[in-house]
């Protein structure tokens, strides 16, 4: 199993990669956007659409990522990315919380198919957004959810005694959460010195230098942590134990991407000029 998961990260980390590095922007568009279409299927199986109906939500889905990304880069592009990451940054700092303390998920099927609109779309266009500005910028993002996922499993396994939330998720611990906000702040320190140049815009313009890109990134990783959450209690409730079988070893799409679906909207946000 263990070897399966490991071959499996190797050729996805090639793949991503190369595209990441290699691919033309529209190309990079396109391929971001395949990346959502079995997260989107996944999410669909979650909420109980049959199968017609979740190759109909994979489309509405594309529909409306391909949408914004015209609308965006014909003249309205301001507006139109603020709006998406508005609204999700929103999602994600006020609603999921309120949920998740709340033990509450969206029970109708479209409100549920509407929250995987939220998910998926804007981090869609934010992967094709920050990989504008920069390939590096993007990878520097991508990796706080990395870097905070694999610090809170170790210091979770290690030193974990109290839970995070044991109605959603039993293996996630406080002393994990601690661990990925230590783990976040060695590479926060690391960043301020070896990539200022990838500063948020808005701290360079305040000249608020490394405590602030150290709030930012923590703001991050704690957004991560709730997006880990929210698939688990989606998950959770379907009954299942990963949202999909397409990556061996690793269960489904949503389960790789579920902390970039909130890191990535609120990184694009901030760094929206």
């Amino acid at each position: 199993m263990l070897r399966t998961r490991v071959i499996t990260a190797l050729v996805l980390l090639v793949l991503f990669l190369s595209a990441l590095f290699g691919l033309p922007q529209r190309a990079w568009a396109v391929f971001a956007g395949l990346l959502m279409v079995p997260a989107a299927w996944e999410w669909g199986r979650l909420i109980k659409f049959r199968h017609t109906a979740c190759g109909l939500y994979v489309v509405l889905v594309a529909a409306a990522g391909a949408s914004l990304y015209l609308l965006a880069h014909d003249g309205d592009r301001a507006l139109f990315q603020h709006a998406a990451y508005i609204g999700a940054g929103a999602f994600w700092v006020i609603v999921v919380p309120l949920w998740l303390w709340r033990s509450w998920l969206p029970h109708s099927r479209w409100l549920a198919a509407l929250t995987g609109i939220v998910l998926l779309v804007p981090t869609w266009l934010a992967l094709v957004e920050l990989r504008g500005r920069s390939p590096e910028l993007l990878l520097l993002l991508m990796a706080v959810a990395w870097i905070s996922d694999t610090a809170a499993y170790f210091a979770g396994r290690r030193f974990g005694r109290h839970k995070l939330a044991p109605s959603i998720s039993p293996g996630k611990t406080w002393e994990g959460v601690a661990g990925a906000m230590l783990a976040v702040s060695a590479y926060g320190l690391l960043w301020s010195y070896a990539w200022e140049a990838y500063f948020p815009p808005v701290l360079q313009s305040i000249r608020f230098g490394a405590c602030g890109l150290l709030l930012f990134l923590w703001l991050l990783a704690a957004a991560g942590i709730y997006g880990d959450l929210l698939e688990s209690a989606v998950k959770r409730r379907a009954a299942v134990k990963d949202s999909g079988s397409l990556l061996p070893g690793h269960g489904g799409v949503l389960d790789r991407i579920d902390a970039l679906t909130a890191v990535l909207p609120l990184a694009a946000l901030v760094y929206l000029k």
